[in-house]
């Protein structure tokens, strides 16, 4: 798979990312660009899961903030603009939340 493929995967589930992930490693030499979007992409899927817990955990407390739904929907129009930023084969962060994720995941190498 191409470097802007693997880029692409990296924000299509977890699946999709491990997958990318795995051919990440097996390639000789590493693309920064398929490194810099795996990192994006596994930044936005831990932050979608940590709010959506929170997000059940209000709604099940306070059921009339079920409008907070649309904070998911968010997510996944952030995930969108990483998908462009990947296509367009351009390190650029995600919009908001993308700088949080440019320097962890040490283990994304």
């Amino acid at each position: 798979m191409s470097n802007k493929t693997l880029s692409i995967l990296s924000y299509i589930t977890i699946i999709g990312w491990v997958i990318a992930y795995i051919k990440h490693k097996e390639a000789v030499p590493h693309s920064s660009l398929v490194r810099y979007h795996l990192k994006q992409g596994f930044g936005m899927f831990l932050l979608a899961i940590a709010v959506n817990i929170v997000l059940t955990i209000l709604v099940s407390i306070i059921p009339s903030l079920s409008g907070l739904a649309f904070v998911g929907f968010a997510l996944f129009i952030l995930n969108i603009l990483g998908i462009v930023n990947a296509a367009n084969q351009e390190e650029k962060p995600v919009p908001l939340v993308g700088k949080l994720f440019e320097d962890k995941f040490d283990f994304i190498a």
